[in-house]
């Protein structure tokens, strides 16, 4: 896949003003490979020269203003062109090749009934796999398709149907859009209907997940409706791109991706099991998500890469917020403060850290890589504190006028800026500054001095990592929390307070105050940074986390407490007795399945091979705690499930459950559950290739497919690895998602020894992966092979030895970077 710098882009878009794509595609062969004619009308200086990002299986014809082009113009990625005029057309007809790691036109066959599907996702650098283009974000234009398909397929676009007849399909033109927004479905899809305030609505899914579908899609059009409504209310430019169409497509790379009109999403999240409401309440923000990108990233498009927070900060902040405000989703910054936030912290502490705005992203491999959480999560908390500091009226104002100048063109962060302040009469350059240009993370502190029961002093100290020495202003909140004489601990009082860059801010409102059972910084989540405790609100968290009646401050409590342990300054020991103490009541689903989750990552990694069978031991019981503790057939009882699935060895108690025997009541052992309980039957060797078969057998769908793809890879058995091994490495045949679970099931920390001839082979055979594997398909698995359980300095001398290779891709390098660093945490916690 070619790489686009970001000055190949600047002096293209000097260059060329792009009107209109009319893509033509036949789908109707079959095969690998699918029919493509393209005319692209485009504007140029007189005499110029520049070039199409295409890679086609097969060139027919191509033609330039009326006049064949020679086959050499083709280079194999691009197609150059020379001697334009100032206005062109451009016809190119070729032969191109469906893909399977989900870029292009991804093809899928489902193993339930045999259908085909396509779904085309050309980010963000891959629209050459299906037409010849100018792919950057700025070079935007009109995008009318036509399509001839098998007569029994639905077809669905960007634009909205003009007409059909049988398997011919034509497509009105949309808006201006960028490259990588335009998108079509086709295949067998279930389709539902609806509208709302004048807004036509559709959500489509493979045909085996047509009940599912159907069973889901009261509660999705009532979100989509919700959302809709409230953005309207906070935007003066309605949902402009007319229909808004949702798919729900297999083995899609992301979680969902913004196309205007016909959103798509990943088909795991029309569940066929049993879910959680905090599962459920992820949709429904992905939902508000999506659609918050109809007006920051498909109305206003960043103009290149290094602005690529004003996509995904902004969409991520009010898809949360919206959530929140107008659906019955009322927790989701719950969620955000111990999922989302804790995702943004880590990879602001890693080497590849950025700051939400880069100055400057060089190429499109770089951008790939930023779509991390520092531009999702970072820039969310840092939006929500901006909100804070100009008050919602100003923020809003501030973007409506951003979107009146620049509506289906581009933007940059100073565009923004300028906007903002216009709206609220302040100059936000010193904001930026420090929030938005600079990496790196501050770690607030408490520090308190006692005069008998009352506080002489309470200053909060902000630290920085000696390499990124930014001290910021944060504007915080501390809570004051007592035990009551019901055994509830309440918050007695909040306090407000804005800290300066100075590193040390005296609260003299708590000067005097009676001294709190707990002492509680950035209560209500206000602020973007490490919180610690002072000693004394560290020491009674055992005891006073479980009564804790407000779930936002138990999620500020619960990860702060994971922070440390991540930072080695508390033991995993220590850690899961909290857990075990104080998850068997905890009523906040989304927290109980993080803490379970987050516990077992660390137990897995931070504790040694000596020690961490008992902690293992230890969260199991505390899972079967919550177990015990949970409403039947209820989210806490499915999360605690899970989580004692995850950690139990006990091999009878998880295959009796597989019988149906000695189940908690309410409890449904479905398909996916099934599967749950077999891939760690799996992993302790207590289940083989016949049981794992007959699994399959009985649930020949998708999902199943998958799971035991993953329950193979888990196998303790050298043959099953080896297999595993080879197919992640180097069979182009896998798909994304099959190569990605391959490797999730691989490395596992009860299999140490017959792991570790695969150690060195992670860095010695993972370059090669770069011929079968690309893009996001090729980070993701990666990331999921890296050898995070082997916590050795071997280990980390294998990561050095690579990273020193200059010609190391980009993606990867940052891939073993990253993970070497976490490896180097762990590895300290051994000492």
């Amino acid at each position: 896949m070619p790489t686009l710098t970001r000055a190949e882009a600047a002096e293209r878009a000097s260059i060329v003003d792009v009107e209109e794509y009319h893509v033509d595609l036949d789908l109707t062969a079959d095969g690998d490979t699918f029919r493509s004619r393209t005319v692209v009308r485009f504007r140029a200086g007189a005499g110029a020269g520049t070039f199409l990002e295409f890679e086609p299986a097969e060139i027919h014809a191509m033609t330039l203003n009326g006049a064949p082009l020679e086959a050499g113009v083709w280079t194999g990625e691009r197609l150059l062109l020379t001697g334009l005029a100032v206005r062109n057309e451009l016809v190119v007809d070729a032969t191109m090749r469906y893909s399977n790691n989900g870029e292009g036109l991804h093809r899928y066959v489902d193993p339930a009934d045999g259908n085909v599907y396509l779904y085309q996702h050309l980010f963000i650098n891959s629209a050459g796999r299906v037409l010849p283009s100018f792919d950057q974000p700025d070079l935007k234009a009109s995008f009318r398709v036509s399509v001839t398909a098998p007569p029994e397929w639905l077809v669905a676009t960007n634009g909205r149907c003009a007409s059909r007849e049988g398997g011919r399909w034509e497509f009105a033109p949309t808006e201006r859009i960028s490259t990588y927004l335009a998108t079509l479905i086709a295949g067998r899809y279930h389709v539902r209907t609806d509208e709302h305030d004048g807004v036509p609505l559709a959500l489509y899914a493979r045909s085996a997940l047509a009940e599912h579908l159907d069973a889901e899609a009261p509660e999705i059009f009532e979100i989509t409706k919700q959302c809709l409504d409230r953005f309207h209310e906070m935007f003066e430019i309605r949902y402009p791109f007319g229909h808004y169409q949702q798919a729900f497509a297999p083995e899609f790379n992301f979680g969902a991706m913004e196309y205007p009109g016909l959103v798509v999403f990943r088909d795991e999240m029309i569940p066929r099991s049993a879910v959680t409401e905090s599962e459920r309440e992820h949709r429904a923000n992905v939902i508000a998500h999506e659609m918050a990108h109809m007006w920051f990233g498909d109305l206003v498009t960043m103009k290149w890469w290094d602005d690529l927070w004003l996509n995904e900060s902004f969409a991520e902040y009010l898809g949360t917020r919206v959530t929140a405000e107008a659906t019955s989703y009322r927790g989701t910054w719950t969620t955000f403060a111990m999922h989302r936030k804790a995702w943004g912290l880590r990879a602001d502490q890693r080497p590849s850290t950025h700051p939400v705005a880069p100055s400057q992203v060089s190429d499109t491999d770089e951008a790939l890589m930023n779509f991390d959480g520092i531009s999702y999560a970072k820039g969310a908390a840092v939006l929500k504190q901006l909100v804070a500091w100009l008050g919602d009226d100003a923020f809003l104002a501030g973007l409506n006028a951003h979107f009146a100048a620049h509506a289906y063109g581009n933007a940059t962060l100073a565009d923004l800026l300028g906007a903002l302040s216009a709206a609220s009469g302040r100059d936000l350059s010193a904001w930026a500054e420090v929030w938005l240009l600079r990496a790196g993370v501050n770690t607030l502190r408490t520090e308190v001095s006692r005069d008998g029961e009352s506080y002489a002093e309470v200053a909060v100290v902000q630290t920085a990592p000696e390499d990124l020495p930014t001290l910021r202003p944060h504007r915080i909140g501390i809570g004051l929390f007592d035990k009551g004489p019901d055994g509830t601990v309440i918050r007695r009082k909040h306090v407000e307070a804005e800290l300066d860059a100075s590193g040390r801010t005296v609260i003299t409102e708590l000067t005097g105050e009676q001294a709190a059972d707990l002492l509680l910084l950035n209560d209500g989540d206000l602020t973007y940074a490490k919180v610690r405790l002072d000693p004394d609100s560290d020491a009674g968290v055992p005891l006073l986390l479980p009564l804790l009646d407000d779930s936002l401050a138990r999620a500020v409590i619960w990860a702060a407490t994971l922070d440390a342990v991540v930072d080695g300054e508390r033991p995993v020991d220590e850690l899961v007795t909290l857990v075990l103490a104080a998850l068997p009541m905890e009523t906040e689903v989304v927290l109980a399945e993080d803490v379970l989750r987050a516990t077992r990552g660390l137990v897995d990694r931070y504790a040694t091979p000596e020690s961490r069978p008992a902690a293992l031991e230890l969260l199991a019981q505390a899972a079967d705690r919550l177990l015990a503790a949970s409403p039947a057939a209820g989210s806490r009882q499915l999360a605690a499930a899970r989580g004692l699935i995850g950690a139990s060895v006990e091999t009878g108690r998880l295959r009796g459950w597989l019988a149906g025997e000695n189940v908690p009541p309410g409890l449904a052992v479905d398909a996916d559950l099934r599967w749950l309980i077999l891939y760690r039957l799996s992993v302790l060797g207590a289940a083989g290739h016949d049981v794992i078969d007959a699994e399959l057998d009985r649930d020949r769908s998708a999902s199943g497919e998958q799971w035991a793809a993953r329950c193979r890879a888990a196998l303790p058995e050298p043959a099953a690895k080896e297999t595993a091994w080879a197919a992640v490495v180097g069979d182009a045949s896998l798909s994304n998602r099959l190569a990605e679970l391959t490797a999730a099931g691989f490395w596992q920390p009860e299999q140490l020894e017959l792991l570790d001839g695969y150690v060195e082979r992670y860095f010695t055979e993972m370059p090669e992966m770069m011929r079968v594997r690309s893009g996001m398909s090729l980070e993701r698995t990666a990331m999921a092979a890296y050898p995070d359980v082997a916590v050795t300095a071997r280990t980390r001398q294998l990561a050095t030895e690579l990273l020193a290779r200059p010609d190391l891709n980009p993606i990867l390098r940052r891939v073993v970077q990253d993970a070497d660093d976490d490896m180097r945490r762990a590895l300290g916690a051994h000492s």
